[in-house]
């Protein structure tokens, strides 16, 4: 180990212990952002090494979060806009996700898909599904893998099932105006039975949601970091955690 690894491990311990059980995030959602940025500034000319070595970080990320106490982690792998990008790039970021997410299956965690499976090739469909089928009963840290992910579709998604509901019912649009209010919509969400995120966490330098858990974030705090998603180390997770314990938590205002 080198005298700057050495520092940094000092430097995280340091980080753990001033945390405290009660001010760790029940829920985090990461936007992991900078794959393919990441593999052009090293020199590689096909960006599917970025997404293969992002995909790697997640492992990572999940035993961070189960390390320090979070109960549910989102990750945002593909938004429903990516899904218009050429064949080319598009069909071995889908080939990656399905791989890693058997990846995350076989080392134990419980997955949760969030987002419109319906847009995503059958394959890649079938894959998330199978997840969550062979996932369900495990206890622990819930990872919601959002592939095929929007805010405004997954609000969409959210109305078009409540009408659904109440019409399976019998109910009339009459009716359901006369009760609806935000616990409805909230029931109808990707991440229903869920706690909203308490804290999200973007990498390369973007400071902007780009749609991500736009109903959830009502009252998240953010946190914006510079490094792109490969370079995103332990220590930079814990100083999230450390920052968003340090923020006094206003809600409504």
């Amino acid at each position: 180990m080198g005298l700057r690894d050495l520092v940094y491990r000092v430097y995280e311990h340091r980080l753990e212990t001033k945390l405290s059980k009660d001010s760790v995030p029940r829920h985090v959602g990461v936007i992991i952002d900078g794959n393919r940025r990441w593999a052009r500034a090293m020199g590689m000319r096909d960006v599917a090494s970025g997404h293969r070595k992002g995909a790697d970080k997640i492992s990572e990320l999940l035993t961070w979060c189960h390390e320090t106490g979070v109960e549910v982690v989102t990750v945002w792998m593909l938004s429903n806009d990516n899904l218009n990008r050429p064949r080319e790039e598009l069909e071995p970021l889908l080939r990656i996700i399905e791989d890693v997410t058997q990846e995350l299956v076989d080392a134990g965690w419980r997955i949760s898909p969030v987002g419109a499976l319906d847009l995503l090739p059958d394959r890649t469909a079938n894959v998330l599904k199978n997840a969550k089928e062979v996932t369900s009963h495990r206890p622990g840290l819930i990872v919601n893998v959002a592939v095929g992910y929007g805010g405004r579709r997954e609000i969409a998604d959210a109305v078009r099932s409540l009408l659904q509901e109440h019409a399976s019912k019998g109910a009339s649009i009459e009716d359901l105006v006369e009760v609806l209010d935000v616990e409805h919509i909230a029931e109808h969400l990707y991440t229903r039975g869920q706690p909203d995120p308490d804290l999200l966490i973007r990498t390369s330098g973007e400071q902007r949601l780009s749609g991500f858990m736009l109903w959830q974030s009502a009252h998240s705090e953010f946190y914006f970091h510079e490094a792109y998603w490969p370079d995103f180390r332990r220590v930079d997770f814990l100083r999230a955690l450390r920052d968003y314990a340090a923020r006094h938590r206003r809600y409504g205002s």
